[in-house]
C-alpha cells in the first residue's frame, strides 16, 4: 500500500480537492492537484481522535445486558464493570487493547486517548513496575499502529462525602505523589504517536485539594488534562449537597479550564453551565453510544453549538467501537427529543454529518494534545468510493451518506504516525490479534 498516494476527493477545512497524499511516518502533507491523475481513486479523510477509551472494557461488551430484579441503571453496570476488571492483569489488558485498537484502525479512528486507571493488580498491591498497566496499552499501541494519547488517572476517594475507596476500588488508587510520579515516569516514554496527559476520575473521586495539588505541579503545565463531569444526576445531586454548586459550575469556578481541557460527557447542565463551557475553550467529550448504553441522558448538543461550544466524540465503555456510530446517534438524540431533523446543520454548514465530523476532528486532536491546525495529524484514512452507499455522492454529501447511510464498512485503507496499518479494509496483524484475544477471554471467563 503506496503512502505517495493519489486521491479522487480529498478533504480540508477549506474545502474538498482533488490531491496527492504524501508520507508515511505522521507527517503528512496534502499535495492539491489541478485535475485527477490517472489511477486516482478512493476518499481521503484525517483519521479521527477517539477522545474517550476505557481499553479493558471491551471484553465485557454485551456481559451488562441481562435484567435484574433492581432498576438497572449506571451504579448497578458499574457493579458488574468492577467484577469484570477484578480479572484484568497487564497480559491480558494487553491482549484486549490490541483487539480494540485493530477494531478502531478498522473503523476509522486512528488516535485513542486512553483514560486509564487501572494501576495496580486486583488486591490494590503495585506491580513491580508501577507503570506495568500502562505498558500494557503502550504495547497494545506500538503493535497495532494506533496513535495513543495515555492518561494517567487518579482516583481517591469513593464519593462527594470523602468515603474511602471500597475493596474493588483500591487498584485504582494512588496518593497525589505517587500519581505524579506515574505520569512523571511515563512523560520520559513520550515519542511520534505517543503523548502522556493528565486524568482526574472525577470531582467525587478527586477531592479540591488533591486537585488544586495536581494543577500546581510542573507536569500539568503541558499536555491534556481530561475529567468526567456530570455524567450522571446523582452525581450533581451529591455535589449540590457537599459543596452548594453544580459539577460544572463548580469545577469551572475551582480550576483554570481552558482549551487544553476535555470535560467528559458533561450530559447535566443548566443554560448558565452551557454557555460557561463553550466559552472556556474546553472540549466536551461526548460519548453517545455509552451514554444511551448506560442510560445517562443526553447532553445539550443545540444550545452548546450555537454558543461555539467545542466537540469530541469516544467510545468510552466500547459498547460500539465506531466514529461513525457515535456521531450518528449525536444527532439522532437530539432528533428524538425535539422531534425534529439535521440539528446539527447551521447555516454556515447545512451538512450535519459534514459539520459532525469537521466538529468531532477539531475537538479530537485538542483533546489529544495535538495540533488543530494540522487536520491529518492523528492520520489518514481512505473510503472506498466505488462503494454503492457512496454513488453519485459529491464532497459533504459523502460525509453525510458515511455517517447516516447504513453501517457497511467503508474503511479501505489508514495511516497513522506507524505507517500504512489498514489495507482493503484488513488491519495488517488482526489474525493473530484476534487469536490471543479469543484464548484471553477464554482464560478470564473460566470462572464464570
Amino acid at each position: 500500500m503506496s503512502s505517495d498516494l493519489p486521491v479522487h476527493r480529498a478533504w480540508l477545512p477549506s474545502g474538498w480537492c482533488t490531491a496527492r497524499l504524501r508520507g508515511d511516518t505522521g507527517d503528512f502533507a496534502l499535495e492539491p492537484l489541478a485535475t485527477p491523475e490517472p489511477g486516482a481513486t478512493g476518499i481521503l479523510l484525517p483519521g479521527l481522535p477517539n477522545l474517550h477509551s476505557h481499553a479493558f472494557q471491551r471484553a465485557m461488551a454485551g456481559l451488562a445486558e441481562r435484567g435484574s430484579a433492581q432498576r438497572d441503571n449506571f451504579w448497578s453496570w458499574r457493579e458488574t464493570m468492577y467484577a469484570f476488571a477484578a480479572r484484568i492483569d497487564p497480559d491480558a489488558l494487553h491482549a484486549i487493547a490490541a483487539q480494540l485498537y485493530v477494531e478502531m484502525l478498522e473503523a476509522g479512528y486512528t488516535r485513542v486517548c486512553e483514560f486509564h486507571y487501572l494501576h495496580h493488580a486486583p488486591d490494590g498491591r503495585p506491580y513491580a513496575d508501577a507503570t506495568a498497566m500502562a505498558q500494557a496499552l503502550i504495547a497494545a499501541a506500538h503493535e497495532t499502529g494506533i496513535g495513543l494519547t495515555l492518561l494517567p488517572t487518579l482516583y481517591l476517594r469513593g464519593g462527594f462525602d470523602d468515603r474511602p475507596l471500597a475493596p474493588r476500588q483500591q487498584r485504582f488508587a494512588h496518593t497525589v505523589d505517587g500519581f505524579l510520579d506515574l505520569v512523571a515516569a511515563l512523560r520520559t516514554q513520550e515519542q511520534p504517536g505517543l503523548n502522556v496527559g493528565i486524568a482526574l476520575h472525577s470531582l467525587r473521586a478527586v477531592p479540591a485539594d488533591a486537585l488544586r495539588a495536581v494543577l500546581a505541579s510542573q507536569l500539568a503545565a503541558t499536555g491534556p488534562i481530561h475529567i468526567h463531569v456530570a455524567e450522571q444526576t446523582a452525581e450533581v445531586d451529591d455535589c449540590l449537597a457537599a459543596t452548594g454548586q453544580r459539577p460544572l459550575a463548580w469545577l469551572l469556578d475551582h480550576a483554570p479550564v481552558d482549551a487544553r481541557w476535555c470535560l467528559v460527557h458533561a450530559t447535566h447542565m443548566d443554560a448558565d453551565e452551557t454557555a460557561r463551557l463553550a466559552r472556556s475553550g474546553a472540549v466536551a467529550g461526548l460519548c453517545p453510544t455509552t451514554e444511551a448504553n448506560l442510560g445517562d441522558g443526553l447532553f445539550p448538543l443545540v444550545e452548546y453549538l450555537v454558543l461555539g461550544g467545542r466537540i469530541g466524540v469516544g467510545s468510552d465503555s466500547q459498547i460500539s467501537v465506531s466514529p461513525v456510530e457515535e456521531l450518528r446517534w449525536l444527532e439522532y438524540g437530539q432528533r428524538l427529543t425535539r422531534r425534529a431533523r439535521n440539528l446539527a446543520a447551521s447555516a454556515a454548514q447545512p451538512h450535519s454529518g459534514a459539520r459532525l465530523f469537521a466538529a468531532a476532528l477539531e475537538g479530537g486532536l485538542a483533546a489529544s494534545g495535538l495540533e488543530a491546525i494540522r487536520p491529518y495529524a492523528a492520520g489518514a484514512l481512505v473510503l472506498d468510493d466505488a462503494h454503492p452507499l457512496l454513488a453519485a455522492r459529491a464532497d459533504d454529501e459523502l460525509l453525510d451518506s458515511w455517517i447516516f447511510a447504513g453501517n457497511a464498512p467503508l474503511v479501505r485503507a489508514v495511516w497513522t504516525q506507524a505507517g500504512p496499518v489498514v489495507s482493503d479494509g484488513r488491519h495488517r496483524q488482526r489474525e493473530r490479534v484476534a487469536t490471543r484475544y479469543r484464548a484471553t477471554l477464554r482464560r478470564l471467563r473460566a470462572a464464570d
